[in-house]
């Protein structure tokens, strides 16, 4: 019986969500945006599309590491469970990648 109320709480409460989003990014281009750049006002559907727009190029469509693949990195439990062998070669990789460093792969500061 308890799980029941979810599925006559949820769709309102995800349709009201939507829909203070696309309130808010109304306001918030409607306050800055023409003001700053001289375009015009826009209405809430068009907030609407913006908020979906900006979604889609900027997040993404899919739940990315929602496996918990990314969240790893993050908390540095991959690094804790590297070698050092396998830590030096992930370094110089990013060195390759990144330009390169001169700097000391121990991560001490005497000179080389």
């Amino acid at each position: 019986m308890k799980k029941k109320w979810i599925f006559l709480v949820a769709p309102p409460a995800v349709v009201l969500f939507i829909a203070i989003c696309g309130e808010v990014v109304m306001h918030l281009w409607n306050w800055l945006v023409p003001m700053l750049f001289g375009l015009r006002q826009i209405t809430f559907w068009q907030g609407l599309g913006l908020l979906i727009l900006s979604r889609i190029l900027f997040g993404g469509l899919g739940h990315h590491g929602s496996d918990g693949s990314h969240r790893g990195w993050r908390k540095g439990e991959r690094w804790g469970r590297m070698t050092p062998e396998e830590r030096e070669k992930f370094r110089q990789g990013m060195r390759s990648r990144c330009g390169g460093s001169s700097a000391p792969a121990s991560g001490t500061n005497e000179p080389a």
